[in-house]
C-alpha cells in the first residue's frame, strides 16, 4: 500500500470531522496536535446529541424506557469497547473518567496489597499520568521504584530491563508507544519477561490504541488503559482492561451508588466486576460517544489507519531531514515505519519551540510546544521542551507540505531577528 494508493483513506474521511472545516488567521486549518487530543467523527457526535435528545436518564436503576435505552447504550459501548481490544470478557472493561484515572484506579485498589520493598519497573519515557501514581503509592507503602533508560537510539532498552527484573518485581507499568519519543515499545516480550517472575504488567496504551490493532489477549497484559478523547471519542470517558480474575481480587477504588450489592449502616457488600469500580452516576453521553467512535475506526480499519499512518511518517521525516536546523528525537523510521508512531518531537537550534508553535499557529498550523507531560525524559534527553507534530488518519501529505513551508519561514524568521 502506497500513499498515492491509499491517499484517498483522509480524502473519504476528512468530511467526517466538521472541525476541519475552518479557518484559523484567514488559513486553513492543519491539525498536527493529534497526540494531545483527536478530533471527533460526525457519528461520535450525533450518538452524544441523540442521547441527550432521545434516552437522557440514568442507567441501570430504572425500569422506564428511557433508563432502559440509555442502558443499553452505556452497556453496549461496553462490549463495543471489548471487542475493540479483543478482551475475553465485556466485564474486563471499566469505564473510567480517563487513562489517568485507571492507573490511579490500579494504583490504589491493587497497590493496596504491596508492601516495603517490593518493587515496581517504570522507564524514563513514562507521561506523568504513569507515574505520579507509583510515586504517590511509593510514598504510602515504601516501595521501590526502578527505571528502565534509553538505548543509544533513544528507545526502550529491553537488556537493561531484563537485569532490573527480580523475584521483588511486583509490577511493571511501561507505555505502548511513547508521546515524545514515539517509539513503540516490545510490550508483548516485557509482559512475557515480567511473568516469568511472577509481576503484573500495566500497559499504557493512550498512544497506540488510536493509531494501531491492539490486542489485549495476545500481549498478555494484566491491565491496558485507553483515552478516549485520543481516539475520536469525547473527553471526560476512557477505560480500564483488566483481566476478570485480576480485577475480582481487587478492593473498590470509590464507594458510593452503583458499586453496591448491600448496603447496611455498619457495612456493605459490593457488587462484581466491573460495576464495582464504577461508583455513580457515570458518563453515560460520554461513554455511549466512545462507543460510536469505536465503531467509526472499526468501520475505517485499524490496519488502514496504520498502514496509511506509516507512510505519512516517511514522508514527515524526509520532509523534516532536508531542514538542517531540525534535530528529531526517538529513533528514526525504518524501512516501513514499523518502528514507530506517526509523531516527531523536534527542536530547531536557538528557536523556543513556544515560540515556533506560536508563529505556526499563525498559519493556521497546531502543533504542540512543551515538555509533553515527560518531564523528566525532557530532562534525560537534555531539552528544556520540544516542538511536536503528530498526525492522525484524516492528515494529509499536502498538509505535510504546508508544515514544512511554515516550518521553514518560521526558522528563517527568527533567523533573521537573531542571527
Amino acid at each position: 500500500m502506497t500513499l498515492a494508493q491509499e491517499r484517498t483513506l483522509a480524502s473519504k474521511v476528512r468530511a467526517d470531522f466538521p472541525i476541519l472545516h475552518q479557518q484559523i488567521h484567514g488559513k486553513p486549518l492543519v491539525y498536527l496536535d493529534n497526540a494531545a487530543t483527536s478530533q471527533k467523527p460526525k457519528a461520535a457526535l450525533d450518538a452524544l446529541m441523540h442521547y441527550y435528545q432521545n434516552d437522557n436518564a440514568n442507567v441501570h436503576r430504572g425500569v422506564h424506557t428511557l433508563s432502559s435505552r440509555a442502558t443499553d447504550g452505556y452497556e453496549g459501548a461496553r462490549d463495543k469497547v471489548a471487542a475493540f481490544v479483543n478482551a475475553a470478557k465485556r466485564e474486563e472493561i471499566v469505564y473510567t473518567r480517563n487513562a489517568s484515572e485507571a492507573i490511579n484506579l490500579v494504583a490504589y485498589a491493587w497497590g493496596s496489597t504491596l508492601q516495603a520493598g517490593d518493587e515496581i519497573i517504570l522507564s524514563v519515557m513514562e507521561h506523568h499520568s504513569n507515574l505520579i501514581p507509583w510515586q504517590l503509592l511509593a510514598k504510602r507503602t515504601g516501595v521501590v521504584l526502578k527505571f528502565v533508560e534509553l538505548t543509544e537510539t533513544q528507545e526502550f532498552d529491553f537488556e537493561q530491563y531484563k537485569s532490573l527484573l527480580s523475584d521483588r518485581t511486583k509490577l511493571v507499568s511501561v507505555v505502548h508507544v511513547s508521546n515524545t519519543l514515539g517509539c513503540i515499545n516490545p510490550v508483548k516480550a516485557i509482559a512475557a519477561e515480567a511473568h516469568r517472575y511472577g509481576a503484573k504488567v500495566l500497559v499504557d496504551a493512550c498512544q497506540s490504541l488510536p493509531h494501531m490493532p491492539v490486542d489485549v489477549q495476545d500481549l498478555d497484559c494484566d491491565w491496558l488503559v485507553g483515552s478516549g478523547h485520543k481516539m475520536c471519542a469525547p473527553t471526560g470517558i476512557g477505560f480500564l482492561y483488566g483481566k476478570l480474575d485480576v480485577l475480582r481480587e481487587m478492593p473498590p477504588f470509590l464507594g458510593g451508588g452503583e458499586m453496591i450489592a448491600d448496603v447496611f449502616l455498619d457495612h456493605s457488600t459490593y457488587a462484581d466486576v466491573p460495576h464495582k469500580f464504577e461508583a455513580g452516576t457515570p458518563a453515560i453521553a460520554e461513554a455511549i460517544g466512545l462507543g460510536a467512535a469505536v465503531d467509526y475506526l472499526t468501520r475505517v480499519g485499524m490496519d488502514k489507519i496504520h498502514a496509511y499512518e506509516q507512510e505519512l511518517t516517511l514522508y514527515l521525516y524526509h520532509q523534516l531531514g532536508q531542514i538542517p536546523e531540525v534535530v528529531t528525537y526517538g529513533p528514526k523510521p525504518n524501512a516501513d515505519a514499523s518502528n514507530r508512531a506517526a509523531l516527531a518531537s523536534f527542536t530547531t537550534g536557538t528557536v523556543h519551540p513556544h515560540d515556533l508553535s506560536t508563529i505556526l499557529d499563525q498559519a493556521g498550523i497546531a502543533i504542540r510546544a512543551g515538555h509533553h507531560c515527560t518531564q523528566p525524559l525532557h530532562r534525560y534527553i537534555k531539552a528544556q521542551s520540544t516542538a511536536r507534530a503528530s498526525l492522525y488518519f484524516y492528515n494529509t501529505k499536502e498538509e505535510v507540505d504546508v508544515f514544512i513551508a511554515s516550518l521553514k519561514e518560521a526558522i528563517a524568521f527568527f533567523g533573521d531577528i537573531f542571527g
